[in-house]
C-alpha cells in the first residue's frame, strides 16, 4: 500500500510538471526538456557502462548543445539556418576519437548517438510542435498534450487489459510482463478514447486520427521495448532512481521519446497534404 501511494504521488507530481510546463510557455517546456535530456543522458551512460567522467561530460555537453540549439530555433531565438550547426555537433565524436589518445570511439558511440537520437532529437521536435508554420491550427500546447495523452492512455489500458486478459507474451526475451492481449487492448481503447475526443475537438479527420493513434502507440511500444532491452543488457531493473516508484527519466519517457520522431513526421505529412 505504501509503495502504491508513493508511486501515485510521484506520478502526479511528474504529470503536473509536464502539463504545467507545456501550458505555461514553450520556454518553460523547453527548460523542463533540458532537464530530461541532461538526466536521461546520464542514465543512458550508466546503461551503456560508460564510467569515464570525461566521456560522460563530453556526451552531456553534446546532447545539451544539440537540444539547446534546436529549441532556440523553435522558439524564435535563433534563425532557422542555425540548425546547420548541428551538422558539426553530430561529427564531433569522430573528430574527438581521431585526435584524442584517451577517447575510444567504440566505447561511447552507442552512448553519444543514442543520446542524440533517443533524447535530444525527440525533445527538440516536441518544442517545434508549437510552430504554426509547420502544423497550422494543430500547433500549440494541445498538440504536445495529445502526444502525452496517447502514450499515457496506452500504458494504462495495456496494463489493465494485460492484467485481466493477458495470456500470450508479446516479447518474452526482452519484456516478460508484456502480452499481446494487453498491447491490443491498449491500442483499441486508446483509439476509442482519442476518437471520442477528436469528435468534439474536430481537429482532424477520422482516418487521420486513427493513423495518429496507430503511429504513436506502435512506436511507443517499440520504444518501451527498446529501453527494456538496454536495461536487460545492463542487468538493471530501472534506468535510475530519480522518480520514486517509477525509476528513472528513461523509464518514464522511453515511449514518448521513441515515438515522437514518427509522430512528428506523420503530422508534418498530414499538414502538407
Amino acid at each position: 500500500m505504501r509503495e502504491l501511494l508513493i508511486r501515485t504521488l510521484s506520478g502526479a507530481v511528474l504529470a503536473i510538471l509536464v502539463i504545467g510546463s507545456i501550458l505555461i510557455h514553450p520556454l518553460a517546456y523547453a527548460a523542463f526538456l533540458l532537464f530530461v535530456v541532461a538526466v536521461g543522458t546520464f542514465e543512458l551512460g550508466r546503461l551503456n557502462a560508460v564510467t569515464d567522467k570525461l566521456s560522460v561530460c563530453f556526451v552531456e555537453t553534446l546532447s545539451i548543445a544539440f537540444f539547446a540549439l534546436c529549441s532556440s530555433v523553435a522558439v524564435g531565438v535563433l534563425p532557422m539556418k542555425a540548425l546547420s550547426l548541428n551538422l558539426l555537433i553530430v561529427v564531433l565524436p569522430f573528430l574527438l576519437a581521431l585526435f584524442s589518445k584517451k577517447f575510444k570511439f567504440s566505447q561511447v558511440a552507442a552512448f553519444a548517438y543514442g543520446s542524440l537520437a533517443f533524447l535530444s532529437l525527440p525533445c527538440s521536435l516536441m518544442v517545434f510542435m508549437y510552430d504554426k508554420s509547420l502544423f497550422g491550427s494543430l500547433a500549440g500546447p494541445a498538440l504536445v498534450l495529445i502526444v502525452y495523452a496517447l502514450m499515457w492512455a496506452n500504458d494504462t489500458f495495456a496494463y489493465l487489459t494485460g492484467s485481466l486478459l493477458g495470456k500470450h507474451k508479446l516479447f518474452y526475451r526482452i519484456s516478460p510482463g508484456k502480452t499481446i492481449e494487453g498491447s491490443l487492448g491498449g491500442l483499441l481503447l486508446t483509439a476509442v478514447g482519442f476518437l471520442i475526443y477528436n469528435h468534439y475537438a474536430q481537429s482532424m479527420s477520422l482516418l487521420s486520427a486513427l493513423g495518429l493513434v496507430l503511429v504513436a502507440v506502435v512506436f511507443g511500444t517499440l520504444g518501451d521495448l527498446s529501453e527494456s532491452m538496454l536495461k536487460r543488457q545492463a542487468g538493471a531493473k530501472d534506468s535510475g532512481k530519480l522518480i520514486p516508484g517509477h525509476g528513472g527519466i528513461l523509464d518514464r519517457f522511453d515511449s514518448i521519446m521513441f515515438s515522437v520522431p514518427f509522430v512528428f513526421t506523420y503530422l508534418l505529412l498530414l499538414c502538407e497534404s
